[in-house]
């Protein structure tokens, strides 16, 4: 199966970047409502419709949901890419078809989407809501759940820019979670399924992304839906959409999303999920911590008089602005860097720091400066 070719016949030209609101995705679904698979389940706090898209005649069922947190529109772009797939009338599709039903909700917070934020319009992270369920999206999500009865769960997010795979100095551009279902993080049945399909999907994908997949922590969090669907018996599995190298606006990382969605329920269909696969899931490394978008190395800077070499990074924000999503950088850390990596890295070569104000980084400061080499950086990039 050519994986990177199935992606260029299918991906959704008509959505891209990062700011994928509700008016963006309803006319692809009403394109693809051939049969009456579009319903709308319910309202979000502020009443916009949240739409369940349901395909597929198959025995086994599975769930999917994306844009849970409103700024991580990754995923939702791939499921449209693996929904354009489903249409396709190809052979894969067929089987895929016939081998499953797909229930899916392809953006369970619009009104998070629309204002570009983690949070529901109440301020209230949805993922951690799933044993209250305060939030009526929370609730669509549950009921839905209830009635629908998966076999799979597919929990569907983004992660930021600065998440890597352990020490390696590699970017998680994916990452996967079987989610514990207890305080000690024993592997049942139900996880183990999750586990092994992970197994089986990170072999594949090591073709295309060699060492840039990490695995999420495992921490127990009941208030978490993911931990909240294993703890009740469905497999589930946490996707993670990081950064590949230059893609901020993830269309790259998109295409491995949906290589992974291809993957898994090939893997699903020809009952070929490998049975043996824990060791080889553990031996996915962890997600840590250790990028930050820009390093400045080596700058000299004039502290009350004294001066010394230094180091700093700086970080986007992504920024609504004009329903568009700017990314500003501003300076984020000052002095040691050890064990940290950059996406862009620069060895100022102990040039002298200039800003026309303070003449030394500081932190939440725009990084926008000078080096007395004649050196010019505009908003963290070099200016030409």
């Amino acid at each position: 199966m050519d994986l990177e070719q199935l992606f260029i016949e299918n991906k959704e030209q008509s959505i891209q970047g990062r700011y994928l609101t509700l008016e963006s995705i309803e006319p692809l679904l009403k394109k693809l409502n051939t049969n009456n698979q579009l319903s709308v389940i319910g309202q979000s706090v502020l009443g916009k419709p949240i739409y369940k898209y349901q395909i597929g005649t198959g025995k086994t069922k599975i769930y999917l949901w994306s844009q849970m947190h409103g700024n991580e529109s990754t995923t939702t772009k791939a499921l449209f890419d693996f929904l354009n797939l489903l249409h396709s009338g190809t052979e894969l599709a067929t089987k895929f078809l016939n081998s499953f039903t797909f229930c899916c909700i392809p953006m369970l917070n619009p009104d998070g989407a629309k204002l570009y934020t983690r949070a529901n319009a109440n301020n209230i992270d949805l993922n951690r809501d799933s044993q209250d369920l305060t939030q009526p999206e929370s609730v669509v999500l549950r009921n839905t759940f209830e009635a629908f009865k998966p076999d799979y769960c597919y929990n569907l997010h983004d992660q930021r820019t600065i998440f890597g795979v352990d020490d390696t100095g590699k970017p998680a551009t994916l990452s996967f979670l079987a989610p514990s279902y207890n305080e000690e993080r024993e592997v049942n049945e139900s996880r183990l399924k999750a586990i092994n399909l992970i197994a089986g999907m990170n072999a594949v994908l090591q073709q295309y992304i060699p060492g840039q997949i990490g695995r999420f922590d495992d921490s127990f969090n009941i208030n978490c839906i993911g931990d909240t669907f294993q703890f009740l018996g469905v497999p589930t599995i946490l996707f993670e959409a990081g950064h590949f190298p230059e893609d901020y606006d993830r269309e790259k990382t998109r295409e491995f999303v949906f290589m992974a969605l291809v993957i898994s329920f090939d893997l699903l269909s020809e009952n070929v999920v490998v049975d043996n696969g824990m060791d080889k899931y553990l031996n996915i490394p962890q997600n840590k911590v250790v990028f930050y978008d820009f390093i400045y190395k080596n700058i000299k800077i004039n502290y009350d008089g004294i001066e010394k070499i230094t180091s700093f990074a700086a970080q986007y924000k992504e920024e609504l602005i004009n329903d568009e999503i700017v990314f500003n950088a501003y300076i984020a850390k000052i002095g040691e860097l050890e064990g940290y990596y950059g996406h862009l890295i620069y060895d100022g070569k102990q040039s002298k720091y200039i800003d026309g104000d303070s003449n030394f980084p500081e932190m939440n400061k725009k990084a926008s400066f000078c080096l007395d080499n004649n050196v010019e950086f505009v908003n963290g990039l070099i200016k030409i």
